[in-house]
């Protein structure tokens, strides 16, 4: 069949097929030739040589009691004829074996293994094809190749980066190297320096980038247990749950597929277990009776989305605002906002319910899901509405070992900042800024935009030019601006992450070297405004 869609595929001529047809027909027993079967057994009830059989034996206790087992009927079936096909199979509940047998059986011997739990019947229509017909010789195309697929370790990839990583350091001491000769070197042979160092820098790109993908696996392989899981849970609270997977294409690096594994199969446990009412309640609320849970998987330049949405009751924020003060913790009445109610339900041991159960967690997963994600370098959001249902948006950096980075500094410090957390830069006039409330408040686009100065999160003495830079994250009313004295600009930069809870710092995600020989922080500017409002606030209480 391969050489008959390869010569189809190349548009030649196809092999002649008919004596392998013949050949099929043969086995197969659809050969009006194929009379053997039907020529009758002779005076001693002995049938023709070669005839088949179907042997299937079923153990038990009281047959292995005996001796007898699978080897010793293949032993019989051997010295009394040909075995040819075997294969296990499901009787009645329990494992057999069903042997294609091919002999001269007698009365006897079939009478002995029927003694012996080896139920024997006829094969009628099965003839085995001559052994001395030898098989078409026809010169055909090449037939189609298999699937050039190769398994690779991931420390094997992670080795890989890391040499990737090195390069990457390398390139940047030599351009560093070259800035301080440039001024040596007449312009004319200075030219074809600066062609061969992009060429270099093009070239390195490329190789990251082509390392990157063999990293790359579809989301679908994150999602693949969530339909176990959703059937397992409904069965158990009784509601009725649509399951919607989208974007299962979407590629995303293998390490981040292990690490948020636990996170978005405690955010479906959650949806199941507090969001869903019970099918009459739905329909009573003009719902469908089926409640609809949809996990959506997107990419936007460098970064990864990941949806998890339900149209379920929404988040009781009057349970929450109660259960928050319960546990004193400090909290307005509501409405509140989406980035405070996000922050309460992820607290640690935070939960609207007395009682534990396999599917909710009594508030810890809340709190895993917001760890890992910021621990990755991430971001989570939530929508929720009365009635209507919740979406938990997570924003993941497609991979976490070589990115893009814009270079700030404040004062005589450099920082390194990924560019998939930066929605936008923009230029401040320190003029402009106004203090509101012991903040500081810049015009933005007929609004206001919240804005924290990196001085004076970490305490360092500002030397601002003629204006201020910052880097705005978030969107909408969660918008912030980061504001540094400038930006010198955008660089390949390899992660070293701080995994060592002794050396970990809020808002710093980890460290690098650009080519001099220095270390420079990578910050995460949402943990930086997170503890940035968080001393504020108590600042003020």
């Amino acid at each position: 069949l391969e050489r008959v869609i390869a010569a189809r595929r190349d548009q030649q001529t196809a092999p002649a097929t008919a004596a392998i047809v013949a050949r099929l027909e043969q086995v197969s027993g659809t050969a009006e030739t194929s009379g053997a079967a039907a020529v009758p057994g002779n005076a001693a009830g002995v049938p023709p040589p070669a005839a088949e059989w179907r042997v299937t034996f079923v153990p038990s206790p009281a047959l292995l009691a005996r001796g007898i087992n699978v080897d010793t009927v293949r032993a019989r079936l051997r010295d009394a004829g040909t075995i040819v096909d075997a294969a296990p199979k499901i009787v009645a509940g329990s494992i057999a074996f069903e042997f294609l047998f091919a002999g001269a059986l007698g009365d006897d011997t079939i009478a002995a293994w029927r003694d012996a739990g080896m139920a024997v019947d006829a094969a009628p229509g099965v003839a085995r094809p001559a052994p001395d017909v030898p098989p078409p010789s026809v010169d055909l195309p090449t037939p189609i190749g298999p699937s050039h697929v190769v398994r690779v370790d991931l420390t094997r990839l992670d080795d890989l980066m890391r040499m990737i990583g090195e390069l990457v350091i390398s390139r940047a001491r030599l351009e560093a190297v070259l800035a301080k000769v440039e001024h040596h070197v007449p312009p004319v042979e200075w030219r074809g320096v600066e062609e061969n160092t992009q060429t270099i820098e093009r070239q390195l790109r490329d190789l990251r980038e082509g390392v990157m993908r063999v990293r790359l696996v579809p989301v679908g392989e994150l999602l693949r247990r969530v339909p176990l899981v959703v059937r397992d849970l409904t069965r158990e609270t009784g509601t009725r749950v649509r399951l919607d997977l989208r974007g299962q294409d979407t590629e995303i690096d293998k390490f981040l597929i292990e690490r948020m594994l636990d996170p978005v199969l405690h955010l479906v446990r959650n949806a199941v277990s507090h969001a869903f009412e019970a099918p009459e309640a739905r329909v009573a609320a003009g719902k469908p009776a089926d409640a609809t849970l949809t996990i959506a998987a997107s990419s936007v330049g460098d970064t990864v989305l990941l949806e998890i949405a339900d149209d379920g009751r929404g988040i009781d924020e009057p349970a929450v605002v109660a259960r928050a003060r319960a546990l004193g913790l400090d909290v307005s009445d509501p409405p509140l906002d989406r980035r405070r109610l996000l922050e309460l339900i992820c607290t640690p041991g935070f939960s609207t319910r007395d009682a534990t159960d396999r599917a909710s967690g009594r508030g810890v997963g809340m709190s895993v899901v917001k760890t890992t994600v910021e621990d990755l370098s991430g971001r989570i959001s939530l929508e929720t509405a009365p009635g209507e249902g919740t979406r938990f948006v997570i924003e993941l950096p497609l991979t976490l070992a070589i990115t893009d980075a814009l270079i700030a500094q404040v004062g005589d410090r450099t920082f390194a900042v990924p560019q998939s957390s930066v929605r936008e830069v923009i230029e401040l006039e320190p003029a402009s800024l106004r203090r509101l409330d012991r903040h500081e408040v810049a015009p933005f686009r007929g609004g206001s935009l919240p804005v924290v100065r990196l001085s004076d999160v970490f305490g360092l003495s500002s030397r601002p030019g003629r204006a201020l830079h910052a880097f705005v994250i978030g969107s909408g009313a969660d918008a912030v601006a980061v504001a540094v004295d400038r930006i010198s600009g955008q660089r390949e930069i390899v992660v070293r992450r701080m995994d060592d809870a002794l050396i970990r710092v809020g808002g710093v995600t980890g460290a690098t070297d650009l080519g001099d020989g220095r270390v420079v922080l990578i910050l995460d500017l949402s943990g930086i405004v997170r503890g940035h409002a968080a001393n504020a606030a108590e600042a003020i209480s």
